[in-house]
């Protein structure tokens, strides 16, 4: 399984986000970092993820997915959320 960071800008106010939201609560497992960045783990590729998630989107919005991998650092997180990034990816 690979862990990878998901972040959106669904471009006009009042966009629609429950079927991106759904989408990425359905790999099971997550964690909703902040507004518009998710952590997700899957066994498909960043490619196969972007497009999943990209079937939500407008034309003008925009998606970021990426593996992450190697040394990251974050402050400002409670315990729980602490705990999911370092146990998982």
């Amino acid at each position: 399984m690979n862990t990878y960071v998901v972040a959106y800008d669904l471009s006009y106010a009042g966009q629609n986000y429950e079927c991106l939201t759904r989408k990425l609560r359905a790999y099971g497992t997550y964690c909703h970092l902040q507004q518009s960045a998710w952590l997700i783990e899957s066994s498909q590729t960043a490619v196969q993820v972007r497009d999943n998630l990209s079937a939500c989107l407008d034309g003008n919005d925009r998606l970021f997915v990426a593996e992450l991998s190697g040394e990251a650092a974050w402050t400002g997180y409670d315990a729980a959320t602490s705990k999911w990034i370092k146990e998982t990816a």
